[in-house]
C-alpha cells in the first residue's frame, strides 16, 4: 500500500508514510471488510459511510501539512482511521461525528492503539466553537460550499480541506486564511458522503 499506492502516486511526507506503516488499518473495519483492508478504494463501514481510499486519506492529509502540537478539528470521524493518522502526527485533535454509534466505536479503537483523540457527537458543519479556534480543519465529506462557522473557527495563518461540490462529486478544497483574507485552491476529484449539518447539506 506505502509503496505503490502513496510513493507511487507522489506522497512525499516521510512522517505521513510513517504513520500509514504504523496504524493497521484493518482495525477500523467491519470483520467481514477487512480482507479489503489495503485495496486501493473506499471500504463501507456501515450505517452509509465509509473509510477512504487509502491514497485520498494520505493526499488530504499532506495538503493539510499538520505540525506536532498543533490544535486540530476533524469534521466526520467515521471509522476513526484518519483521526489515528492524525494523532499519530502530534495533533491535539478535536473529531466531529454526527452518528453516536461511529463515535463510540472509532473512540473504543484509538483508545486500544493508545491514541488521543477528544471525539464528540453532533452537527460538524457548526464546528466546535468551545474549542476554537483551530490551526487545520479537516472535513471529510462532501460540502455544497465552505461553512462560514468552520472559517470563522480557523485561526489566521490556518487551513482547512474540504470537499467541495455536488453530493456525488467533489474537487478537494484547500482553504487559506491569511491576515483576514480567505482563498482556495481546488485540487484533485473525489467522491465522499454528504456532509449533513445546518450549513452544509439537509439530511433527506
Amino acid at each position: 500500500m506505502v509503496e505503490k499506492q502513496l510513493k507511487g502516486r507522489g506522497i512525499k511526507d516521510t512522517r505521513i508514510l510513517k504513520a500509514f506503516e504504523s496504524i493497521p488499518r484493518e482495525l477500523f473495519l467491519p470483520d467481514h471488510e477487512k480482507r479489503s483492508a489495503y485495496g486501493d478504494f473506499p471500504v463501507s463501514i456501515g450505517l452509509g459511510q465509509t473509510i477512504s481510499q487509502p491514497w485520498i486519506v494520505a493526499f488530504m492529509t499532506e495538503l493539510l501539512s499538520v505540525e506536532e502540537g498543533m490544535k486540530v478539528l476533524e469534521i466526520g470521524t467515521g471509522s476513526g482511521y484518519q483521526a489515528a493518522i492524525l494523532a499519530f502526527l502530534g495533533a491535539d485533535l478535536f473529531s466531529i461525528e454526527r452518528i453516536p454509534l461511529l463515535a463510540q466505536r472509532a473512540n473504543a479503537i484509538l483508545k486500544r492503539i493508545g491514541l488521543s483523540v477528544h471525539i464528540v457527537s453532533g452537527d460538524g458543519s457548526l464546528g466546535l466553537v468551545e474549542e476554537s479556534p483551530f490551526d487545520r480543519i479537516l472535513v471529510t465529506a462532501g460540502a455544497p460550499h465552505v461553512p462560514s462557522s468552520l472559517v470563522n473557527q480557523l485561526k489566521d495563518q490556518g487551513r482547512m480541506v474540504i470537499p467541495v461540490g455536488s453530493r456525488t462529486t467533489q474537487e478537494l478544497t484547500l482553504v487559506k486564511k491569511e491576515k483576514g483574507v480567505v482563498s482556495s485552491e481546488p485540487h484533485a476529484f473525489c467522491v465522499f458522503v454528504p456532509f449533513l449539518g445546518k450549513e452544509a447539506w439537509p439530511e433527506e
